[in-house]
């Protein structure tokens, strides 16, 4: 399953990525740690970091379990889908979080087919 291999590398890659981001906003807005909050715009980069970070959480394990019951290089087109949409994210909420609502959808939306796909796979094979 390499490709699930490197969509799971490329996440990793991306949210440090965005911590890099989150540590050169708290130098540009003067925002020692341990504070999270203080100026707005970091509060905006912090924000799209730590809901990363909750994401993550459901779409390792919906990618990994979905990918050994279904077939992994349509499971990976689904996990690019999640990474472009932390992306649009990103770029959406840092700017204006009001306008994030289309990145936020292809984050949730691949994970949650992700899941869908887990499930169906697993019930499934016990029956």
């Amino acid at each position: 399953m390499p490709w699930i291999d490197l969509i799971s590398l490329l996440a990793v890659l991306q949210y440090f990525a965005f911590g890099a981001l989150v540590g050169r906003a708290r130098v540009k807005y003067r925002i020692h740690a341990p504070a999270t909050s203080g100026d707005e715009n970091f509060e905006r980069w912090f924000r799209v970091q730590q809901n990363t970070l909750e994401l993550l959480i459901m779409f390792f394990p919906a990618l990994w379990v979905a990918a050994r019951y279904w077939s992994p290089g349509w499971m990976a087109v689904l996990g690019l889908v999640y990474l472009i949409g932390r992306v649009v994210y990103l770029i959406s909420y840092v700017r204006e979080p009001k306008s994030r609502e289309l990145g936020f959808i292809l984050s949730i939306a691949p994970i949650g087919v992700l899941i869908l796909f887990a499930l169906v796979g697993v019930v499934r094979s016990l029956i």
